[in-house]
């Protein structure tokens, strides 16, 4: 096995995948927050954060579909060696992960079913840019509203209107993350 692949894990797992589960949850919670985290050193594409989000939450019974760049023998080795997670199609996923282009079109993923709609997919979005400021935000967890960085709002509005059922998203950059439930209200940014 490539030494490559056997590295970048979390170094005290307990402590920081503990540290990468609180700010997946406290930006899920808080949509629109941005949320650092640290110590998962994935191969690249993958993002630091992304990486931290597979480590944290993903396992044996957690099928992953990588997209674009990502879906690379690196990130495939890493994660099969540090989660054991199946690698799978768009269809099965419980996690995707890629950039916002390689994602689409969002219906290849599974969104829920009445009975189930927990049962949908989770994207992690891989972004060059994360910052508070774009698009608007409103819903639950978020007093007034709040700004994100999206690559568009269209999609996040027609998966809001599926509520119960639709996707959740994680979006990551470097070392941060932040999070778009699909309980979330995205409207155009203001404009003064």
């Amino acid at each position: 096995m490539d030494a490559a692949t056997l590295q970048g894990g979390f170094a005290t797992p307990s402590v920081e995948a503990a540290h990468a589960f609180r700010a997946v949850m406290e930006a899920m919670a808080r949509p629109g927050t941005i949320h650092p985290v640290a110590g998962a050193k994935p191969p690249a594409p993958l993002s630091a954060a992304a990486g931290a989000v597979l480590l944290t939450l993903c396992d044996g019974d957690t099928p992953v579909h990588l997209a674009g760049a990502v879906d690379c023998d690196a990130v495939r080795a890493w994660i099969a060696f540090h989660t054991g997670a199946p690698l799978t199609g768009p269809a099965e996923c419980a996690f995707a992960v890629g950039d916002w282009a390689s994602l689409q079109p969002l219906d290849r993923f599974p969104p829920g079913t009445p009975e189930y709609p927990d049962r949908s997919a989770t994207l992690i979005v891989e972004r060059g840019t994360l910052e508070a400021e774009g698009a608007r935000l409103t819903g639950p967890g978020i007093r007034d509203a709040a700004a994100l960085s999206l690559p568009e709002t269209t999609a996040f509005r027609a998966n809001a209107a599926r509520f119960p059922l639709g996707l959740d998203f994680v979006l990551t950059c470097g070392d941060r993350l932040a999070a778009l439930p699909r309980t979330t209200t995205v409207t155009e940014p203001e404009t003064t």
